[in-house]
């Protein structure tokens, strides 16, 4: 095995991450784990046929090797026949070492009689095996490379996997919290928006809802649990799903929050956690509505081309703050034809520009009335009013952003 002089091998630097997440230029950094260190291993650094250094660092047992592991070293070469192993599990070494480097590759050196146990290191984890009696510095140096590319392979799959799980977990709580409305048979036309924060790659705790139910009532709901990410999206999905079901059995008002607000304190995490709510029943004829809130903004109503807000004394606090709130259900006339846009506070925090002023509901009725006057409509008007939120806001809103709107054309009497 042709070596160059005994030289020292220099601390580096760890960098961020682990050179196995690339290819391996340039001299190849090999920590070696083995009992005797005049065995196989006696120089610091070798030099194969192609001219590749390998620098090696050697250790006597894992202890030891887990001072010497760096983010600069390429691969490991454990020695399978360390003493002090589990007679139970002949593997016991490199499954510690596996723990202990799990983004590292790994090589496993065993004597050529023993090709069944290094067969089953690479079940295990290990990237590649070498035979000690068959060992050179060219063979070691392929079977480095070999195994940082392999490893950087499975990292690679690993990630991808994961991802991919990400995104159908994601999936399934944005079909939970922007369910598909239930109006068969309603004359109303339902559109809505959503889009994240720019902080989140996950949707966060807004939802809403809307269903019709046998009388002909349609049942409309917006919500928003405090905080964000996944646990503020589950929440937000338990409590959409409880709302509707609720609603379904004949409940609304105060009967309805009551036992929300009993869903949300069950499955919270902590006390801390509360959600605003926002719930309207429309009268089966759509001229009239009942309008309870729960700490949460108020709807706009849209009449004649022209929007205002809708009464918001004497609301109710956000569930989960008071134990035994209540939340007064309050009639408002809409008329035969009207707009009811419902939304989450994340519209109206965004700023109008610098300095710290926010749109606020003031600045998001203007904005609205300016749209409505253009001719916006639907599905148009509920994004232009985002985006226009958006650009006021300089950029992509802190907080998550859903809108819902329902319609109601003019009837004949």
């Amino acid at each position: 095995m042709p070596a160059s002089q005994h030289v020292p091998v220099p601390h580096q630097r760890a960098a961020p991450e682990p050179q196995t997440g690339s290819a391996v230029d340039g001299p190849l950094n090999l920590l070696v784990i083995e009992d005797d260190p005049a065995g196989t291993f006696t120089v610091h650094e070798l030099l194969d046929a192609a001219g590749t250094r390998v620098r090696i660092r050697t250790a006597r047992n894992l202890t030891e090797a887990e001072r010497l592991l760096t983010d600069d070293i390429h691969c490991i070469l454990l020695d399978l026949a360390l003493p002090g192993r589990d007679p139970d599990d002949e593997l016991a070494a490199l499954r510690h070492l596996l723990r202990l480097a799990p983004r590292h590759a790994v090589l496993a050196l065993t004597p050529s009689t023993h090709a069944e146990r290094a067969a089953e290191a690479v079940r295990v984890g290990a990237q590649d095996y070498l035979f000690r009696d068959e060992l050179d510095g060219r063979l070691l140096s392929r079977a480095i490379r070999y195994a940082v590319e392999r490893k950087r392979a499975d990292t690679a799959q690993y990630k991808l996997a994961k991802s991919r799980l990400h995104a159908q977990e994601n999936a399934r709580l944005e079909r939970g919290l922007l369910p598909t409305p239930l109006l068969d048979g309603s004359d109303l036309r339902f559109a809505a928006r959503y889009r994240p924060g720019r902080s989140r790659a996950l949707l966060g705790g807004d939802f809403y809802d809307t269903v019709r139910t046998p009388d002909g009532t349609v049942h409309a709901m917006i919500g928003d649990v405090c905080g964000h990410g996944p646990d503020a999206a589950a929440l937000g999905v338990e409590l959409r799903i409880a709302w509707r079901a609720l609603t379904l059995a004949g409940l609304c008002g105060d009967e309805l929050l009551s036992t929300l607000q009993e869903v949300l304190e069950h499955e919270r995490d902590s006390e801390e956690i509360f959600a605003t709510l926002c719930t309207v029943d429309i009268a089966p004829d759509g001229r009239s509505a009942g309008l309870c809130l729960a700490g949460h903004p108020s709807p706009l109503i849209a009449l004649r081309g022209r929007a205002q807000l809708l009464p918001y004394e004497n609301g109710g606090p956000a569930l989960g703050l008071l134990p035994r709130a209540r939340w007064p259900r309050r009639q408002v006339q809409l008329g035969r034809e009207w707009g009811l846009l419902m939304y989450t506070d994340g519209l109206i925090e965004g700023r109008t520009g610098e300095g710290s002023q926010r749109l606020g509901q003031d600045g998001m009725l203007e904005m609205i009335n300016s749209q409505l006057a253009s001719g916006l409509r639907g599905e148009s008007l509920l994004e232009a009013a985002v985006t226009r939120a958006r650009e006021l806001n300089g950029g992509e809103l802190t907080d998550d952003v859903a809108v819902v709107l329902l319609e109601r054309k003019r009837t004949e009497d």
